[in-house]
Order: structure tokens, then sequence, then C-alpha cells
């Protein structure tokens, strides 16, 4: 038995995230999230980990309702956000605490009247910006108090808006906006920021002196544009130092030694060709160089070595997510790891040690040290859970020669098994790392092939295999996710007469165009699906994003719900009603389509093969570990019954 036999026992697996270094490298910490008493909700505290990779780690805060984001200063202190309830206020807005190198207890540091949501120290000064958001008409922090508690005490939730977006993922957008502000005071840096600083983030000079962050211009319509914009943290003088009105310039990273900064360039795509993410340094008081554009991968993270003479990054790999070294000067790529694995939380430390934190789907992420000449030790943590199977790599070739490549996961034993196809969101992304919430083992453990490709679109394979599926979602992702579920299926462990397909956001559209395009599965699950593109496109909480590729043409001709009448096989809909990034009411039409226009109609009673799992309280993933329970208990018992003939046994909890 493994913990991916029981709910309960997976839920209730610890599960590492995120990564803080001190600047002289001598101490190391990362989060560590467990579920609470009642199972009700994810706790997260900070561990101590042994740079060294020898000593066990160890918990350092033990706060009722968690902690998170930690971050060394200077002096070695540590800087966290925790939620600590009060006497006057049993729901607080996360506050800023620090806990001293020298020992002792954690002490708070600053809270704002809309909490605190992240905060940067400074390498080599005492200086502190954090990230808080304040209301557009408040004069300080004390007034802006006043105006949310008169806002709350008066039920009044109204906002009035000027400008796009309204809302984000799950949650309602101002009327306070995002500020930068110094710690100490605290002294706002941003004055009158707008919708600027939403969804952006900045890096802080080692010496302490300015900030250089992304920032959010408004463009032609509703469309938005990100430039980078320098702030002194002393003055507050406020300059743009790079902008390009057909790219966004985001995760910028100050070199140490303050003369230069990195940043990735995303172009703006068009209905004809993709986007495409390069890495530029620009030295101060000069033009921004790109320096990766001859290299086919897109940087996802961006970090300088102590010493400022190399820039470390992440990318995307086949269906992998290395590490790798920059040269600011020349542009020239070097790899750093060469294991199966995908890394992020990258943190370069003196002498040219790096740490990271490094997952695959054999294993959850979990942190190591790369040393100068490429070992890759890893670091006393938590131990990893044993798997309920194996994993292996298939690999399939489309019709025009192009290899599709998919991580499968087989069940312990000998006996052929029924086949699921998952397929990933995004639809720019790769399935290439280990995902808690999205975990191929669940099914596995249950006896199930769990089939994990990477189509047309996906990222890994170069700027062309992307341009697969561009503007076309139904042509290349489709023959290409055939084409991979045909190799899985030649495999002698799996039973191709028993097969399901399954997806959320975009893997959920393609679930529902594989619905009306083909028979060959016995069940479909599509989770917070795309289903008719006209409607989508506009009413998504970043329409001018798809609207660059989005066309009417692209939406008429790629929308699933088309083909409806052809849709012959039992679906099921699971959708969160708090999901802004694919609106409800894609799966309201799609339910209510299923039922009156597919080959599989409700009868004279109202009855239907198909099922729609609705979750009021949740959002684009479902996240509440109760109802992610739900979910799988839901899904492998819709699996069950149409890939097994096995009763069907829903959760009490349901009603």
């Amino acid at each position: 038995m493994t913990a991916f036999d029981d709910l309960d026992d997976y839920l209730a697996l610890p599960r590492v995230s995120g990564l803080a270094v001190s600047p002289d490298g001598s101490r190391l910490v990362t989060t560590v999230t467990t579920l609470n008493e009642k199972k009700t909700e994810f706790l997260s505290a900070i561990w101590e980990l042994d740079p060294n990779g020898t000593q066990p780690a160890r918990r350092l805060t033990h706060g009722a309702k968690g902690e998170s984001a930690p971050v060394f200063t200077a002096e070695g202190d540590l800087l966290f956000l925790a939620v600590r309830a009060g006497e006057d206020d049993d729901k607080p807005p996360a506050a800023l605490w620090r806990l001293p190198a020298r020992g002792g207890e954690a002490l708070e540091v600053l809270t704002m009247p809309g909490g605190v949501a992240g905060a940067l120290s400074a390498r080599a000064a005492d200086s502190t910006v954090v990230t808080a958001p304040l209301l557009p008409s408040s004069t300080g922090v004390e007034d802006d108090k006043a105006k949310r508690d008169a806002r709350k005490d008066t039920k009044v939730s109204a906002i009035l808006h000027t400008g796009y977006p309204v809302r984000h993922w799950d949650h309602d957008l101002g009327p306070d906006q995002p500020h930068l502000l110094d710690a100490e005071g605290p002294r706002d840096l941003t004055a009158e920021p707008g919708a600027a600083l939403r969804e952006t983030t900045f890096d802080l000079s080692a010496d302490g002196r300015f900030v250089v962050t992304s920032w959010q211009a408004a463009g032609p319509g509703t469309a938005l544009r990100v430039a980078l914009v320098r702030i002194d943290r002393i003055t507050g003088e406020r300059t743009t130092i790079a902008e390009e009105p057909g790219a966004d310039l985001e995760r910028p990273a100050i070199a140490p030694d303050g003369s230069a900064v990195a940043f990735t360039r995303e172009t703006h795509s068009t209905p004809t060709a993709p986007p495409r993410i390069t890495l530029c340094c620009m030295r101060f008081g000069e033009d921004p160089v790109e320096l990766t554009g001859d290299w086919d991968r897109w940087p996802s993270s961006v970090a300088w070595t102590p010493d400022s003479s190399s820039l470390i990054v992440t990318a995307d790999d086949g269906g992998r997510g290395p590490i790798f070294s920059v040269d600011p000067a020349s542009g020239a790529v070097t790899r750093l790891t060469h294991d199966d694995f995908t890394y992020s939380d990258v943190r370069p430390a003196a002498g040219g040690t790096i740490y990271a934190l490094r997952s695959s789907y054999a294993v959850p992420a979990h942190p190591v040290r790369i040393d100068p000449d490429g070992t890759v030790t890893e670091i006393p943590c938590l131990d990893a859970p044993e798997l309920p199977g194996t994993l292996t790599e298939v690999t399939a070739t489309a019709a025009d020669g192009t290899p599709i490549r998919s991580w499968l996961t087989l069940p312990a034993g000998d006996e052929p098994a029924p086949l699921v196809l998952w397929i990933h969101g995004g639809p720019l992304g790769s399935w290439n790392s280990w995902h808690w919430r999205w975990n191929p083992w669940l099914l596995t453990a249950l006896g199930y092939a769990v089939l994990m490709p990477d189509p047309g679109l996906s990222t890994g394979y170069g700027q062309d295999f992307i341009a697969r599926g561009w503007g076309a979602w139904g042509a290349d992702p489709y023959t290409d996710l055939m084409a991979a579920t045909d190799a899985a299926c030649a495999h002698p462990r799996v039973d191709a007469t028993r097969t399901a397909a399954m997806g959320g956001s975009f893997g959920g559209y393609m679930a529902n165009w594989i619905a009306g395009h083909t028979d060959r599965f016995k069940a479909i699950v599509t989770h917070a699906s795309l289903w008719a593109l006209d409607q989508f496109g506009p009413t998504t909480d970043g329409a001018y994003w798809w609207a660059r590729e989005m066309t009417p043409e692209m939406a008429q001709n790629n929308s699933p719900h088309r083909f409806v009448g052809d849709i012959t096989t039992p679906m099921l809909v699971i959708h969160g009603d708090k999901d802004y990034r694919v609106p409800i009411g894609e799966a309201l039409r799609l339910w209510y389509e299923l039922l009156t226009h597919s080959g599989l109609p409700a009868d004279e009673n109202g009855e239907s093969p198909h099922r729609f799992l609705y979750y009021p309280s949740e959002n684009h993933w479902v996240l509440s570990p109760q109802h992610a329970k739900i979910w799988y208990q839901v899904v492998t018992a819709f699996l069950g019954d149409h890939l097994r003939g096995q009763p069907v046994r829903l959760p009490e909890l349901l009603g």
C-alpha cells in the first residue's frame, strides 16, 4: 500500500514549496505545507535546511494560520508573511514578521490595512520593500484604514471601474491598487500607480538604492503592455527604462553589482504567430540587448550569480525543466543540469553554488544543491512517497513526421490496464513536473495507465512546435493527441479497448473537441473547460490576450460547441463558480447543450449518462482539501463505471 491508495493519506502528505538563501549562503529555508487537524485547509510553515546536505530539516515557525514567503535580510534575519489573530480581529490580513538571526521570538515588523502581499530585502543593506494594496483616494495608512472600515461597516462592496480588466483568476479587482512601499515608515514609493502593479514582479538592488519593476500600461482598447520602470527608493523618482509596443518586459533581475538588469521579453501574439519569450539584458544608461534570440527555448525564471558574471535561467525542454547559464555579454547558453527533473526556485549562492527545488513525475519537489562541477546533492527535508507503479516515456510520430512525446504511468502488475489520456492545460505548457492537484498516481493506484502527452502548442520543443496549433486548436493538437494515444495503446501493458480522455482548462477544451470528433473513448472528463469560443473570449478575465489569437474565424472554426450533435460519449463536466479564467457560463452552456442537443440527450425523465460536478466556492482549480477529495472520488467513480463496469459509489458528503 502507498499513500496514493487512500485519498486521506495522499492529502496528508507534506508538500515543499519556495526557497530562500541568506546573503552569505550559510542559511537555507523552505516552506512545508501540511493539512490542518480538521482536514479542511492546507497550512504552511517555514523550515530550516542544512545547506551542506547533512543535517535534517527543522521547523522554525508554528503559527496557527501558517507562514509563507520567507526572505533573508542583509543581517541574516528572516522575514516572512503571517496572519496572527488578535483580540479585535480574528481574521486580520497578512503582516510582515521578522525572526532574528541571533534567536528569540518573531516580531511583527509591518501591518497594513489591506495586508502585506510580498517583500524583498536588499542583500547588502538594511532596506526592505513590500507590496501592499491601498485605496486610490487614501492619503496614508491611517486614512486607508478608515476608508476600509467605512466600506466594511456599511457593507458596501461596489467598485467603479474606468479600465480593463475588472477581475483576475478568482477575485474581483479593486477598488484598492497594489503599491510598492519602503517598509520603514512605511513610505509609499509608487504614488497613484493605478493598475500598473497588478500581477507584476519587482527586484530590489543589493545596496537598497533602487527598485526595478514591471509596469502595466494601457494599450489600444482593452489591451495591456508591460514596460520596465526604475524607482529610486529614497526620492521615489520613477523612470521608464525600457518599453516596447509589441512586447511585455517582465521578471526583472538586478545584477548584484547594480550595473544592469536582466528581464524576459515576450512578444505579443497575432492571429498567425504565437508569442516568443527571450532573455534580455540592459546596462543602465544603454539600450537593452536580446541575449537568447538564437536559442529555441523560453526562459521561465531569471537570476544572477552573486558576482554578476552570469545569468541563471530555467526553461522547459523535452518534458524536463533544466537549469541553464547565460553569458550576459555574448548570450552563450550552457546547460547546467542533465537529469530528468524540472527545476524551480533557483537561488545562486556564493562560490558558484546553486540551490533550487526540483521535481518530476516520479518525485515531488525537494531541495537540492548544485555544485560548480555540476554535482547535484539532495538536501534532507521530506521523504518522497512510494509510487504505486512505474513511469516511462512514449514517443509517437505525427502524420507530418513530428515526434510527439508523452509520460506514461503504469500500475504495478503484469495485466493490461485501462488507459486514461490526461491532457494538460495552458495551452502553452508541458507535463514536466510534479503537481499535487493534477496527480496521475491516484489513478495509477487504482489500476489505470495514465498518458500525459505534449501535443502541438506545448513548450519545451521549440517555437515551430508551439506554432503547430496556433490559431488551429482543433487541428494538430487534436491529431497529435490521437497519435500519442495510438502509441500508448500499442504498449503491451495498455488495454486499448478501455480508454478514457480527460483534461482541465485548455485540456478540458481538447476533451470537448475530442468528444465531438471521435467515439474511440468510453468516457470523457472535462474540467473548467472552454466550450463556445465566441462566448469565452470576451468573458474570460484576460480577454485582450485571447483577442490577439482568437479572431472570429478562429473561434468559429475551432469551437467544440458546433459539434455537440456528434457527441455519443458519456461526459463528466466539472466547474467552479469562482473560475474567472474560464467563466462558469462555459460549463452551464455545455451542460444544457449536452442534455438537449448531444447524441446522448436526456430522456423523457430528464436522465442522461452525463454528469455535472459543480463547486459554488471553487476557482479554476479545486483547492480545498475535501473538495479535491470529492473531485477524485467522483472522477474515479465515473471512470470505473464506464471502463470497468464497477458500481458507482459516490461520496456521502455530496448529499
